[in-house]
């Protein structure tokens, strides 16, 4: 089996409506649905904005249905020319940016609990993502995702990130779900199409380029699934 989390209505409500022979559960508030999906038996949910929620979400998922991998589809905005909007960034590793236990002699962005900064993505699935974004002539990169409970607005930010981290696109809820399935041992992967770029008015691009990323995101999320 494969799970789907997505923060976001834009980002899962297509998927909702797609998958065959849905049966839904509730668990914690999150809405499960379980059926067949290009052909892949899968489980999708909607795990709200942010950290916890992710990870609240994607334990659930693991407890409950013991995936093979967890993909993480939605939107996020760049830190990189190399990626405009609408195009993808393809996680190869995920950091979290707001972690900072410096005063106790770790390194910005280190998880103590688990004695790493960087999480990584499935290596094989992130080229099949790639490939699948390539043949719907969507561009797309392997790239270092930034993750915070932070909307990144401020260019100051924007560029403390890509300096400390060497981030292209940041966004809200990876981090914690590369996290959740690194401790699990689950496979993980991330397709993030972009919404706002590097030097826009971000909140006003955000939402109005939201739902074609979104989309963006869903149509490489179906393509990879053909692909796995």
């Amino acid at each position: 089996m494969i799970g789907i989390l997505c923060a976001l209505d834009a980002e899962v409500s297509r998927l909702y409506e797609l998958i065959e022979d849905a049966k839904v559960d509730v668990l914690y508030g999150y809405r499960f649905a379980s059926g067949r999906l290009e052909g892949r038996e899968v489980v999708v949910a909607k795990c709200g904005v942010g950290k916890v929620n992710a990870a609240v979400c994607a334990q659930t998922m693991i407890m409950k249905y013991a995936p093979e991998i967890i993909i993480n589809s939605g939107v996020a905005g760049s830190l990189s020319p190399e990626l405009s909007i609408c195009d993808i960034a393809v996680g190869k590793d995920i950091v979290q940016h707001d972690v900072d236990t410096t005063a106790c002699g770790d390194p910005v962005g280190f998880v103590s609990t688990v004695k790493t900064t960087y999480f990584p993505c499935d290596a094989g699935i992130c080229e099949i993502i790639c490939d699948a974004a390539h043949s719907l002539g969507i561009h797309s990169i392997p790239a270092r995702i930034a993750s915070g409970d932070q909307f990144i607005s401020e260019h100051d930010r924007k560029r403390w990130i890509v300096d400390t981290f060497h981030a292209k696109a940041c966004e809200m809820e990876s981090g914690a779900i590369a996290q959740t399935c690194y401790i699990s041992g689950t496979k993980c992967a991330v397709i993030r199409a972009i919404s706002d770029s590097t030097d826009g008015e971000h909140s006003m691009e955000f939402e109005k380029f939201l739902r074609v990323a979104a989309d963006n995101s869903i149509n490489v999320l179906l393509e990879t699934l053909k692909r796995l």
